[in-house]
């Protein structure tokens, strides 16, 4: 029975630190490289007879080349509200229309620019970090209470605490790999 509660605690840390870590991943695809992206709009709503709605569920949003993206409306009288929505939000982008197609173009990336974004990049891996600690310490405090309430030996707890740190390790190292990942990323030319 207490294998089964220690159990039961480190397999709720894992299943939140998981969720950390995709979290983080898309986050990351909201960070723009130069390359067109579609799931930059993912977090873009515009108003939609009244529902807001994302912009990607308003039209057919391609890619037609590596730093364009197209959205084909298929209700054509969006137009304006769906490039008022573009604008407002903070992609960086300033969309053009021929009166049928909204455009996005991606610009190159200056040096400057990436650089920015390694820093922003880093600031989110470090906030993710300090959830994946705040996460291990409510397991060790779980676990302290169980050995408080005499359920678990010392032992066990000793054991448990070790486990818990070493997967916190375990998933801190996922996160500096999804950055380093991201951040090469960022600075290809």
């Amino acid at each position: 029975m207490a294998n089964a509660m220690i159990k039961e605690a480190l397999d709720a840390a894992t299943d939140k630190m998981n969720k950390t870590v995709t979290v983080l991943k898309n986050d990351f695809k909201q960070i723009r490289a130069g390359r067109a992206n579609p799931q930059i709009l993912d977090r873009v709503f515009v108003d939609y007879y009244g529902t807001p709605t994302p912009v990607n569920q308003v039209g057919n949003v391609s890619v037609p080349e590596p730093r364009m993206l197209t959205i084909t409306l298929w209700d054509p009288s969006m137009l304006t509200a769906v490039e008022k929505a573009i604008q407002a939000s903070d992609i960086g982008i300033n969309p053009s229309n021929d009166g049928k197609i909204i455009r996005l173009v991606f610009p190159e990336l200056n040096e400057e620019r990436r650089k920015d974004l390694t820093k922003k990049i880093a600031k989110m891996n470090e906030g993710s970090k300090v959830a994946i600690r705040s996460i291990r310490r409510d397991c060790i405090e779980t676990i302290k209470k169980l050995k408080k309430d005499s359920l678990i030996t010392e032992d066990e707890q000793k054991k448990a605490e070790e486990d818990a740190q070493k997967l916190t390790d375990k998933f801190i190292k996922t996160l500096d790999e999804v950055s380093a990942a991201k951040e090469k990323e960022i600075m290809e030319i």
